[in-house]
């Protein structure tokens, strides 16, 4: 159920506020570019699984002909992101972009492809190489390899301590990417083997500037969303608005950067119909 009867949640800071209201008042200026995992989709256990909040997909259907741009930005493939948000043929977001890979590849709801370069050399080296890897470092049982295409991702989530399995991995991990020119990315329970230069604040930026957005929302959950917070607050100092919004508080440093925390996915849907409403 939606938050019909519920005010439209407020943000904590000047100029969350300040982002909030020039979206409001000139939708057709602003961006609204969120991430997929854990604020579309709530986090599941096994990743494959996870799908777009039942009423997300659809308050960003409705929201989208008001504004000037709906992004997502992922560290998924990004044919994978579209698939697992039921994005394509969606009423409303003919004009969607999905920016996968942090920025790497770009499926445009127009086309209905996805543009992308060649994958790093250095990540089919690290995916031979990973198991062996891991059974050397005496990994945890419940520790498993994600293949991710373009990166590649180990898992502690399962297994029988995640946190201490997540912490012993990281150090030996970012030897292992260091050694094949790839940088390690952490997050919930996750450590993401990829290639340096891209991250979701660059994607954001050249995102925001091709469209000539004024104001940009942006919602995540994790660490790898704090690239994207820092684009937000550089927007700012260049003149343009900005909302940050966190989904959950499981990741204290994005929350503590926020201008507005909601508690999940279902939460963040609310809050996108909300602005839906709004805009009428």
């Amino acid at each position: 159920m939606g938050s019909h009867s519920n005010p439209l949640p407020r943000p904590t800071t000047i100029a969350g506020a300040d982002g909030l209201a020039a979206l409001l008042a000139r939708p057709g200026k602003a961006v609204v570019a969120l991430d997929f995992d854990g604020t579309l989709a709530e986090i599941v256990p096994d990743p494959e699984q996870a799908r777009a909040h039942p009423r997300a997909t659809a308050a960003l259907a409705a929201l989208a002909p008001r504004l000037l741009s709906v992004a997502v930005i992922t560290g998924r493939p990004a044919e994978v992101a579209v698939r697992y948000g039921g994005f394509a043929d969606v009423p409303g977001l003919e004009r969607l972009v999905v920016l996968g890979h942090y920025g790497a590849e770009r499926w445009d709801a127009v086309t209905g492809t996805v543009r992308a370069p060649a994958t790093h050399e250095g990540v089919a080296a690290v995916r031979a190489e990973l198991p062996g890897f891991l059974d050397g470092v005496g990994a945890w049982h419940g520790t498993w390899i994600e293949e991710k295409g373009r990166a590649v991702a180990v898992h502690t989530r399962r297994a029988s301590d995640p946190q201490a399995a997540f912490d012993a991995l990281r150090g030996p991990l970012a030897e292992l990417a260091a050694r094949h020119g790839l940088i390690v990315e952490p997050g919930r329970m996750v450590l993401e083997l990829r290639p340096p230069g891209i991250d979701k604040g660059v994607a954001l930026t050249e995102y925001a500037r091709e469209v000539g957005a004024e104001t940009v929302l942006y919602g995540g959950d994790d660490l790898g969303d704090l690239p994207a917070y820092a684009a937000v607050e550089k927007l700012r100092l260049e003149g343009h608005t900005g909302l940050l919004v966190c989904s959950g508080t499981d990741v204290p440093e994005l929350a503590a950067r926020a201008d507005l925390v909601l508690p999940g996915p279902g939460a963040l849907a609310d809050f996108l119909e909300h602005i839906g409403r709004r805009l009428g």
